[in-house]
């Protein structure tokens, strides 16, 4: 597996992110121009109610567990934290930037996290500040 570092740990899931997108975004617009060209009004109502259905639970369905999964990181880096320092994580930071500070290696992590804190770094910022990368391999 090659070294994850700022430039390359994004993932997408080819199936999800590029095939079933596609496909819930084909189908709506195909619900909306049914809708305008349908001598069946009802029919067309209820593609266009289904297509919008499938909009959501697709939105849904990559939301919820990635808020699970902030949730757990927010946890193994507020332990963390307590474990190099004694003391819990600044109660200020979002958590768009504790997931940001999961790449921090121990050595970089406890200074980051204030200067986060402090400066109110956004999470792009957190990355770019990291220097020697901690990979996560586990979060898609």
């Amino acid at each position: 597996m090659n070294t994850q570092n700022y430039k390359n740990h994004a993932r997408m899931h080819p199936i999800y992110h590029y095939v079933l997108s596609l496909l819930v975004l084909g189908g709506l617009i195909a619900s909306i121009v049914y809708l305008f060209k349908a001598e069946d009004m009802f029919l067309a109502v209820i593609l266009l109610v289904m297509s919008c259905g499938l909009l959501v639970t697709f939105a849904l369905l990559r939301l919820y567990p990635l808020k699970a999964q902030d949730r757990a990181i927010r946890a193994e880096e507020n332990l963390r934290y307590y474990v190099l320092t004694g003391k819990l994580l600044h109660a200020g930071l979002t958590p768009g930037q504790i997931v940001a500070l999961r790449f921090a290696p121990d050595e970089e992590f406890p200074s980051l996290a204030e200067k986060a804190a402090a400066e109110n770094m956004k999470p792009k910022e957190i990355k770019q500040a990291i220097t020697n990368w901690k990979a996560d391999h586990n979060r898609i």
